[in-house]
């Protein structure tokens, strides 16, 4: 990369450079260009006042233009006269064109710039030119133009340079990173901290939050396994101990075993659900008016006696920052739940600010004000006259947590329960 930009800079400097040639030898054409013409008015001037003794003023300029390496051609009439007999022929045939003109002559190894002024003296036509040697101004510029690019050069070495230096220094705690991850990957290391500059500080938290994400699955992973060995046992070395028995299986007998059976059935959906939650880190978004007309399409085929009712906000078309799994899970369980207790309403209501507002209210029995605290906790049922484990609430509690969210339990206007959800959907800036 770094090559490359070196590349480039020597193209740009290189082509600035050769611009720099030309528009100098242009600024010193014009600058001489413009000293001659002020030379040519003045000759002209001295002339016109006075004409006998032109010849007297030609002798003098004659003599100043030799000494500054400047020439003069005077065309007055028929005469011609000159600061050097040697000029005439060189320039003859500008004495021909009668307009004012800066003109670019070459003599051999000699480069003249000419201007060629004409005018009037006592009815008779003249034509003027005044010249200078410009080789020995272009030597100059050509060495000026020679020293600039030493001195280019110079520059942009010292630039590279410079860059260089500054790249690998700035790269230093992108090295010290790539060790700490090396580190992070043979266990040497739990967690990235680094004194890195500002423009780093993100990537390190995110980092950092990347690998917290990881552990928080790990220990998922881990109280899953742990849960489901302790719920397991018991009902496993029930059933066993009945299948091992000799005594024979009766009715009785037999409902007990699909209860068991019925009751590792659940432990192990509860906690496959809870294994797949994904948090807030995942990097994936749900959308509210799919996800949500879904859910309620899907319950409404469930429990078809029951109305089942959505009010989304006008920007029910933005995506939130859940992903859509837990989405479905969190608003999935509220409606089973209401679905279940209701007599023939449930309300859903959606309001989206700051936070992802869910309401969900039914027109069931409810629940009684002191065993409202008491919802949410695994494995605890209220009520016994509808099938279920007591676990889906302890599932969207467990939701909440992970999103820093909120959960609260009420009576509901419609004589059920109400149930309100809170979600931050924008991020702390702390």
């Amino acid at each position: 990369m770094l090559g490359w930009l070196s590349g480039i800079a020597i193209i740009v400097t290189g082509a600035t450079w050769l611009l720099h040639g030309i528009l100098l030898k242009d600024l010193a054409r014009d600058f001489l260009g413009e000293r001659l013409k002020r030379e040519a008015d003045h000759a002209i001037e001295q002339v016109q006042k006075d004409h006998i003794a032109t010849p007297i003023v030609l002798d003098s300029a004659s003599r100043g233009f030799q000494a500054f390496h400047h020439l003069y051609v005077l065309r007055l009439g028929s005469d011609i006269s000159s600061s050097d007999p040697r000029w005439v022929k060189a320039l003859d045939f500008l004495l021909d064109d009668t307009s004012d003109d800066l003109v670019e002559v070459r003599d051999g190894e000699q480069h003249l710039l000419v201007y060629r002024r004409s005018f009037s003296l006592e009815e008779e036509r003249g034509v003027l030119l005044v010249g200078e040697d410009f080789s020995q101004v272009e030597a100059g510029l050509h060495e000026l133009h020679w020293w600039v690019a030493a001195i280019a050069a110079v520059l942009l070495l010292l630039l590279v340079l410079l860059n260089i230096l500054a790249v690998n220094r700035g790269l230093i705690p992108l090295s010290r990173l790539r060790g700490q991850l090396g580190e992070l990957r043979t266990g040497d290391r739990e967690r990235l901290s680094l004194d890195v500059p500002s423009e780093l500080d993100s990537l390190v938290i995110q980092l950092n939050r990347f690998m917290d994400e990881i552990d928080s699955r790990l220990q998922r992973s881990r109280d899953s396994v742990a849960n489901l060995s302790h719920a397991l046992k018991t009902p496993l070395a029930a059933v066993t101990q009945v299948l091992r028995g000799t005594r024979p299986i009766d009715d009785t007998r037999r409902q007990k075993l699909v209860q068991r059976l019925e009751e590792i059935h659940a432990q192990l959906d509860a906690e496959l659900r809870r294994s797949r939650i994904a948090g807030p880190n995942a990097g994936r978004m749900s959308d509210l008016h799919r996800d949500c007309t879904r859910l309620i399409e899907m319950f409404r085929g469930l429990y078809p006696n029951i109305n089942f009712t959505m009010r989304l906000p006008e920007e029910s078309e933005k995506r939130v920052p859940i992903e859509s799994q837990d989405f479905s899970e969190m608003l999935g369980i509220v409606l089973d739940n209401a679905g279940k207790w209701a007599g023939s309403e449930v309300d859903c209501r959606v309001v989206l600010d700051d936070f992802l507002r869910i309401t969900v209210e039914d027109d069931g029995p409810g629940v009684a004000a002191d065993d409202l605290p008491r919802l949410g906790q695994r494995g605890r049922r209220l009520d016994e006259s509808h099938p279920g484990y007591g676990l889906g609430l302890s599932i969207l509690g467990q939701l909440m947590t992970r999103y820093a969210g909120k959960v609260r339990f009420e009576p509901s206007a419609l004589g059920g329960l109400c149930v309100r959800m809170e979600v931050p959907i924008k991020e702390s800036t702390d």
